[in-house]
């Protein structure tokens, strides 16, 4: 059985602790993952796939992102990362828990996934620090091309210009998120796109810590965050062998049902990635690592995983 750990770092924005949680084996560490959450959650709602993983051997941590979770001071924080440059210093608040975790588990692989939004952030983590990792997995993944994201951004910021960047708009959440029950039928809630088990869906909706409206400065990071995967240069120069896994649901409305994540997989591609596999779960939502039938996708990454060892 696999030991849950809590701990705090210095976030790279000078002012908050990074609240992070370790899953520690029985027996020998075999090597790490390390998870990066997705948009308005936190980390313990990867407490299952933790467990499955460190019974399997893996040491696993995870941080909350600033504006999220326990790394938010206050509910009024949630949605807002911080004043400068909030896409780096949350990349940086990432490497920092790498460095970490690395030091006590030196000479171990080590292993990165980022589910959704923290799939975005693990794309632009790998132009800082693909060198130093052994293998990522991109979960619930997007792709928007530029004549998307650059207009976005525009509005974005006029808003925040009028309105500042705390400032909670349901304008800018239709903007970004467009109707993602679009596609189900016999819609139970406005979150049913997350998963089809209405076990996981009720949980997050009764959780203030999950599904709340992001600020324009979240919005803002989000957007960013796409736009600055278009950055072909920036792709040509990842490690060509990089061992990369995208896994996402075919009924997933932020992956375009596929074709963004069909994107973003023909961009590495074409960058002369050589060791980059997709993989598409027909009739899995949003979220796959909470989906009925989420057994498959954990013997996925571990087979992934297991593979690179």
């Amino acid at each position: 059985m696999a030991t849950r750990e809590e701990f705090f770092y210095d976030s790279r924005d000078h002012e908050h602790k990074i609240r992070a949680l370790r899953w520690k084996p029985e027996g020998e560490v075999l090597c790490v993952l390390q998870i990066i959450h997705g948009m308005a959650e936190h980390v313990e709602r990867y407490d299952t796939f933790a467990n499955f993983m460190a019974d399997k051997g893996i040491l696993v941590v995870a941080n909350d992102h600033l504006g999220h979770g326990r790394s938010a001071i206050s509910e009024e924080e949630y949605g807002y990362f911080c004043d400068k440059d909030p896409l780096v210093t949350v990349i940086k608040d990432i490497h920092r828990l790498k460095k970490l975790t690395q030091n006590e588990n030196q000479g171990k692989k080590y292993f990165i996934l980022g589910h959704s939004m923290g799939s975005l952030l693990l794309r632009n983590y790998l132009f800082y620090y693909a060198t130093g990792i052994d293998g990522a997995i991109l979960s619930g993944t997007a792709s928007q091309p530029a004549m998307t994201t650059k207009p976005g951004l525009l509005l974005l910021h006029l808003i925040g210009l009028f309105k500042g960047k705390k400032y909670r708009s349901p304008f800018a959440s239709k903007l970004v998120n467009g109707d993602a029950n679009g596609h189900i039928q016999d819609k139970r809630t406005e979150f049913d796109w997350l998963s089809r088990d209405h076990e996981i869906v009720d949980r997050y909706i009764e959780d203030p810590a999950c599904g709340f409206l992001f600020t324009i400065n979240g919005y803002l990071t989000l957007v960013k965050s796409v736009d600055r995967l278009n950055d072909q240069k920036r792709l040509n120069e990842l490690p060509k062998d990089l061992p990369l896994l995208f896994l996402s649901g075919e009924e997933d409305p932020v992956g375009n049902y596929g074709k963004g994540v069909k994107r973003a997989y023909d961009q590495l591609l074409k960058a002369g990635m050589k060791n980059t596999q997709m993989k598409l779960y027909p009739g899995f939502r949003h979220e796959i690592l909470n989906e009925i039938g989420k057994e498959t996708v954990y013997e996925d990454v571990l087979a992934f995983i297991k593979k690179q060892l």
